[in-house]
Formats: C-alpha cells, structure tokens, sequence
C-alpha cells in the first residue's frame, strides 16, 4: 500500500486574520504538524495545494469585483498569487511536502484535483506515478475545499479518510453537513 497525505489550502488567507480566515484554521496548520513529526513514516507521499489565484482579473467570477461576495460562488478577493495570503500558515511545517499542487489560476477552483503540480502534471497522474492506492485528508475549508478534493479522490478508486481534527470550516453547520455527506459517499471520517 502506498499512502498519500493531501494538506488542502493551509494558507494564511484561509487562517484567522486572512482574507477570509475560519476559526480554527491556525490550530489546524499546528495540529498537522504536529501529527506528520509524531507519525514520520506513515505516508510515502504528501501533497500540500494553494489557491493561488491571478491578481489582475476576477478569476472566473471567483472574486466578488463589482457586487459584495455571496460566500457561496463569489469571494473577497484571497490567495493572490505571490502574495503573504498565498502563503502556507507559518505553524504548518512544510519539510515534509513533496508534491506541492497550485489551483484556481484564473479560475475557480476546490478540489485539489483541479490544480497542478509544480511540473505540470494533473494530480490523477501524479497519484498513478506514485502508486497512491491510500488518501488522508486534512485543511481548510471542511465545507468547500476538503469536501470537494475529498470526494474527488474517492471518485479516483482510492481509498479515503478525512481527519476530523484536521480540518476547519467556513461555517459549523455547512462543516458538519459536508461531514456527514462525505461519510454517505463512502469516506472514512475519523480523527487522527
């Protein structure tokens, strides 16, 4: 069995005081760190993405530009490329990274399989070239972007968990909701 860690958007902008910060984003960054130095050998592979979105356009309507964001479909403007929101949370330790994925350059995007890898490749065809038969799942947003790269996973024939622990989310009702429909697709939710 070969295991992949996926760390979704640990970024400054999803943290408190970003852009569009969620409670418990910083104790999120803290606590995976903490779990991959306490369990240096459990995965053989771990991806970490970034939104890292285009500074001079609306990204696909992704960034509210000309009517207040709905938090649904339309955001405040976060994660620009280059940017100290982009950047991965300081309390996340990122030495154990292998596989850094950037997504929703100039477009929307969720799932982490809508991003690329640093050399271009889709993540379904880097998951194959590494043999990642195992997927654990930890980040931010519990309702959006975990969610969404959670399910996308499963739909790749892998098996998948989500660390309940791991991850924070924009709201605790739409949270525990995209909990229990992860749950009803067949991933694993658990701690840690």
């Amino acid at each position: 069995m070969t295991r992949a860690l996926f760390i979704i958007d640990v970024q400054n902008d999803f943290t408190e005081g970003g852009a569009l910060g969620v409670e418990g984003g910083a104790a999120v960054a803290a606590g995976v760190s903490q779990y991959l130095s306490e369990h240096p050998d459990r995965y053989d592979e771990v991806f970490a993405s970034r939104d890292w979105h285009d500074a001079d356009n609306d990204n696909g309507g992704h960034f509210a530009t000309t009517e207040p964001p709905d938090f649904v479909s339309t955001w405040p403007v976060h994660c620009v490329a280059g940017t100290h929101g982009a950047e991965f949370h300081p309390d996340l330790e990122t030495s154990d990274v292998t596989v850094e994925v950037r997504k929703g350059q100039g477009k929307p995007a969720y799932s982490i399989f809508e991003g690329l890898t640093e050399d271009g490749d889709s993540v379904p065809d880097k998951l194959d070239e590494l043999g990642v038969d195992e997927i654990d799942v930890v980040g931010i947003a519990t309702d959006y972007c975990v969610l969404a790269s959670a399910l996308d996973a499963l739909g790749t024939g892998r098996r998948v968990r989500v660390f309940s622990d791991l991850v924070a989310g924009v709201a605790p009702d739409s949270s525990e909701a995209a909990l229990e429909d992860l749950t009803a697709a067949g991933v694993t939710v658990t701690h840690s």
